[in-house]
């Protein structure tokens, strides 16, 4: 005989941990990313974490089908926190050019989870809704819908790639970060012009600009090209319109 399925609420514990608290998703998550924080990417596992929470690992299983659906979970949580601290003004630009910059900054608060989720699709309503508002953005300023497509595209993959790279730099150790920066003023502004003259002019500029992230500035080079690409489109439509009003007329 086929096992009852048990629905998910009944799954969840509702007894208090040896710590006293109620385990839920988001104390879960929360906690999942404190033991992320301590202990790198590698580090969190249903044990370690059992123990933050002060609860057996198989309770956690109540809540998550596995450790990749705690992963998706994060990585929604990073999302939702991004959504959260951001506000529309109802300027297309620069309602995207704050949700980039919220979501890259949301990422670099964790920069563990960050390379452990920055890749994943998690499908989750929080992921959902972030979608929704960038769509909701570049559709309400007037973009084609493949267009608007294409945009999204290009800006949450962006989003999410500088918030692994550049998550990566802070994930290593102080004295790992430290020694990476100091190779522009080491060694890349002592390289002799004879052999690398494109180096040598531009070191000190080099070594002030490249310990930073790049993405406000590549953030900003994708909208000055989606707004030249709008502007194009509505040039179109109003030449099609200019048309048929002339059409019209002569009929």
């Amino acid at each position: 005989m086929a096992k009852q399925v048990v629905p998910e609420p009944a799954r969840r514990r509702r007894r208090p941990t040896r710590q006293g608290t109620v385990l839920s998703e988001t104390l879960i998550v929360r906690t999942a990313l404190r033991v992320l924080h301590e202990h790198g990417s590698t580090g969190l596992t249903a044990r370690r974490l059992g123990t933050a929470l002060g609860a057996d690992p198989s309770t956690l299983y109540r809540y998550f089908a596995g450790m990749d659906d705690l992963t998706r979970a994060i990585g929604e949580e990073l999302m939702g926190r991004a959504l959260d601290s951001w506000s529309a003004t109802g300027e297309w630009r620069a309602d995207l050019r704050a949700l980039g910059l919220a979501i890259h900054s949301s990422y670099l608060a964790h920069p563990h989870a960050a390379a452990l989720t920055a890749s994943r699709v998690t499908g989750r309503p929080r992921e959902i809704a972030v979608d929704e508002t960038i769509l909701g953005i570049l559709r309400s300023a007037g973009f084609p819908d493949k267009a608007a497509v294409r945009v999204y595209h290009a800006f949450i993959d962006l989003s999410l790639a500088f918030a692994a790279l550049d998550a990566g730099a802070l994930a290593l150790t102080h004295e790992a970060r430290a020694a990476d920066e100091e190779m522009w003023t080491s060694t890349y502004a002592r390289l002799p012009a004879e052999s690398y003259p494109h180096i040598a002019a531009t070191a000190r500029l080099l070594a002030a600009r490249m310990p930073h992230s790049a993405y406000p500035v590549v953030l900003d080079t994708l909208l000055d090209g989606a707004a030249a690409q709008l502007a194009a489109a509505r040039c179109t439509v109003s030449a099609e319109r200019a048309a048929g009003d002339r059409s019209g007329r002569t009929q």
